[in-house]
């Protein structure tokens, strides 16, 4: 693993890379939640699953979480910052693969289509904010880009509805931070990555 940091629009981000044994087959990038970072037990959990199937995985935490806030910028400070980073370290020959898990999730869905993304892993997707079910962020979700959702069926975030674009994968018992079984929700992002021949 290598830590840097990169300068952004919106200051330096924090940059760690995981590559794999052999040639990478594609490049993950993976953002963190609003008040936490990418030592979250699900995004360590697939970090550590792709990478060992031939993924090269980026992750990102935000200028905001660099300089050590923890309320996180406005959504548009927060996709230029992570524009930069995937400009900085996109490969012409890999695809690029998106994904987060909250907050981070819906960064990589916002910023997927026009960045080129051959599909997004959201982890935790938050749809609306607790209690607050009329306040749908499911515009967020891309309509076509492939997405995989992973989100707990106990998430007060609530859960998104499958599309053409967007499969929804429920876990049980699982609430926003993912911790229950984070093993099974990792095998289930592999098995996505290698269905559409992104790991091997």
């Amino acid at each position: 693993m290598t830590s840097t940091e990169i300068d952004t629009p919106r200051g330096p981000a924090g940059i760690r890379i995981i590559e794999p044994a052999g040639s990478p087959v594609s490049l993950l990038f993976l953002g963190h939640g609003a008040g936490g970072g990418v030592d979250a037990p699900d995004l360590i959990a697939v970090r550590d699953v792709a990478s060992a199937a031939g993924v090269r995985v980026v992750l990102v935490t935000q200028p905001y979480r660099v300089a050590g806030r923890r309320a996180p910028a406005p959504a548009g400070q927060l996709d230029e910052a992570w524009t930069a980073v995937i400009e900085h370290y996109r490969v012409p020959t890999l695809p690029l693969i998106f994904g987060g898990r909250s907050s981070g999730a819906r960064v990589a869905c916002r910023t997927a289509s026009t960045l080129g993304a051959a599909g997004v892993l959201a982890l935790a997707f938050p749809l609306h904010p607790p209690g607050k079910p009329d306040k749908s962020r499911a515009g967020e979700l891309p309509v076509d880009v492939p997405t995989l959702v992973l989100n707990g069926d106990r998430d007060p975030f609530g859960v998104p509805t499958p599309t053409a674009s967007v499969e929804v994968a429920v876990r049980p018992g699982a609430t926003h931070d993912l911790r229950k079984d984070v093993t099974g929700t990792a095998t289930l992002a592999l098995t996505w990555l290698r269905q559409h021949g992104w790991a091997s």
